[in-house]
């Protein structure tokens, strides 16, 4: 008889599926499976370390940082990282639960071609970037992410940060926009550039109103170059980039200049077309020229060019915009060896309390490490011609980058003297140093080289080498339109120039004034060792009188007695 069949093995029991580090769902996950009262579940993931690449533009930002009551580039991306489920609910608004880190914090306007941040988040799921880059801005863009290890941290991991800033060529030019007492001196001279006569440091935007390059022209009778639209206000070229809008020129009461009235009653600006013109130059004596040394013959010539200028300038006048004019001002060789030179002052550990605020020089965060910092390319952006100045260090101090190329402008302009470099590092010299404006000023990479060299046998390089073509594209469609359209509209850098007078800083002439004090102390010194020296030499002299005296007074006492 055949034993009966065994009853077939029940089923292992199902697997208790692992719980997340957070009780909290995705929230914006699609549901899997029907829970048992009929209503979707969630899926859960598990949280991971990961370090998201991302770039962005820092137009209508307060900066990279969080700060209550403004609006910041890590505000927004917080509250996408949120929508996109990347952040539970219980973790809203506190970066610290989910070990939230940046490699930079970047200035208010400043840009970021490639920033870093770091933190623990829900990211298992495909498409995490996508709708992260659908919560945010057009002007914020994520690229990637990384995988890293548990102590990384984006902020102590950086080695080295890689900032550009892009320069207008026209601002190292020493002869454009001279400053408000520079353009009233040479009102009549004739030995004097004149340029923006509307402008003043007050950065009060007048759209349409620009000055030129140029000298005043040569008194020649008849010979006056009109540019003056129908309402009769002053109108000028631009005298390198496209910039159409500048301040008024006029002290903090709104003090105008008096231009030269012309034959038709309206006044008449004093730019020449000259170095910038239209067509051939107008001849205007320089500042070693003899006036009288010309004869009529040249005068006459002068004459028929500058009429021939003037009629040019009619006839395009006609319904037709007149064509921006450029200055033969460029960026040289020479002017490369010598900016380059200037920017090498900056390069090894220095104290740069002098480029900064609200740090003092005792203090060690004070003293940071500059790699290289350097300007070889000129690159074109809408019209304007920049220079690429790339600088490399360890870490930078809040307005140290602008305030090291503000100082640099202003000894290329012969502003300062670069002797000044000679003291501005010391500990004891407090220098007020300019800030060039933020919008020129962007991050170009962060580097975790010591990192991706230890850990690299176990985890992915954090790095922007992959994500190098989308990175160009973000920076050509968003960064770079800001920059020459901040420079085309307001006038950014152009009107930044007319601050750089010794009236605004007077510590330019800080060597000058240091040599004349210590002059003056040495003239002191040697005046009272001098004083001294005539009072030791007078009393002795006194003494040396007083004891003949005395002697001679004794002798004759002792002759008295010997006579009695």
């Amino acid at each position: 008889m055949a034993a009966a069949a065994s009853p077939p093995p029940s089923p292992p029991p199902a697997k208790r599926p692992k719980m997340s580090s957070s009780s909290d769902p995705e929230p914006d996950a699609e549901p899997t499976s029907p829970s048992a009262a009929g209503q979707p579940r969630r899926p859960r993931y598990k949280r991971r370390k990961v370090a998201i690449l991302l770039g962005y533009c820092g137009a209508g930002y307060q900066g990279m940082q969080k700060n209550p009551g403004a609006r910041t580039i890590e505000g927004d991306l917080e509250e996408a990282l949120y929508q996109a489920g990347a952040v539970p609910e219980a973790d809203r608004a506190a970066p610290r639960r989910y070990d939230w880190a940046r490699a930079a914090r970047t200035d208010k306007g400043v840009s970021a071609a490639a920033q870093v941040v770091s933190g623990r988040f829900y990211v298992d799921p495909p498409g995490f970037i996508d709708r992260l880059n659908a919560q945010l801005a057009p002007q914020i863009r994520a690229y990637g992410y990384v995988r890293v290890t548990n102590s990384f941290s984006a902020k102590k991991f950086c080695d080295r940060r890689r900032y550009l800033y892009l320069l207008p060529v026209f601002a190292l030019d020493p002869s454009a926009h001279p400053d408000r007492e520079a353009v009233m001196a040479s009102m009549g001279s004739g030995t004097e550039l004149t340029k923006c006569l509307e402008c003043s440091e007050r950065g009060r935007k007048v759209p349409g109103v620009m000055g030129r390059e140029g000298k005043l022209p040569s008194p020649v009778e008849g010979a006056v170059v009109d540019s003056h639209d129908e309402s009769g206000a002053a109108q000028c070229d631009p005298p390198i980039s496209n910039t159409n809008a500048h301040g008024e020129l006029g002290s903090s009461s709104d003090e105008k200049l008096d231009l030269p009235v012309s034959g038709d009653g309206t006044k008449a600006g004093n730019a020449e077309l000259g170095s910038n013109g239209v067509g051939d130059a107008v001849p205007s004596a320089s500042a070693d020229a003899d006036p009288s040394a010309g004869n009529d013959e040249n005068k006459l010539e002068a004459t028929a060019t500058e009429l021939k200028v003037q009629g040019a300038d009619f006839e395009k006048s006609n319904g037709e915009e007149k064509p921006p004019t450029r200055s033969a001002f460029s960026y040289t060789d020479e002017m490369k060896e010598r900016f380059n030179r200037i920017l090498k002052y900056y390069v090894g550990t220095h104290n740069f309390h002098n480029f900064t605020t609200r740090t003092k020089a005792e203090d060690p965060a004070a003293k940071r490490f500059i790699i290289s910092f350097a300007a070889d390319r000129v690159v074109s952006l809408d019209g304007i011609e920049f220079v690429r100045c790339e600088v490399v260090g360890q870490s930078f101090m809040l307005h140290q980058i602008r305030k090291m190329i503000g100082l640099a402008v202003a000894v290329m302009r012969n502003c300062a003297p670069e002797s000044i470099y000679d003291v501005t590092f010391r500990k004891d010299v407090n220098l007020n140093v300019p800030t060039a404006p933020e919008v020129g000023l962007y991050l170009d990479e962060c580097m975790f080289t010591s990192y991706n060299k230890k850990w690299k046998d176990t985890h992915d390089a954090v790095s922007m080498e992959p994500y190098c073509e989308e990175a160009e594209q973000f920076k050509v469609k968003y960064i770079f339109p800001h920059i020459a359209a901040m420079e085309h509209k307001e006038g950014a850098v152009a009107l930044w120039l007319h601050s750089l007078n010794h009236r605004n800083y007077p510590d330019f002439r800080y060597m000058e004034t240091a040599g004349a004090e210590a002059k003056v102390g040495t003239e002191v010194a040697a005046g009272a060792e001098a004083n001294v020296g005539a009072d030791v030499a007078t009393g002795a002299e006194a003494n040396v009188g007083a004891e003949v005296a005395t002697g001679t007074e004794t002798k004759s006492r002792r002759s008295a007695c010997c006579m009695h």
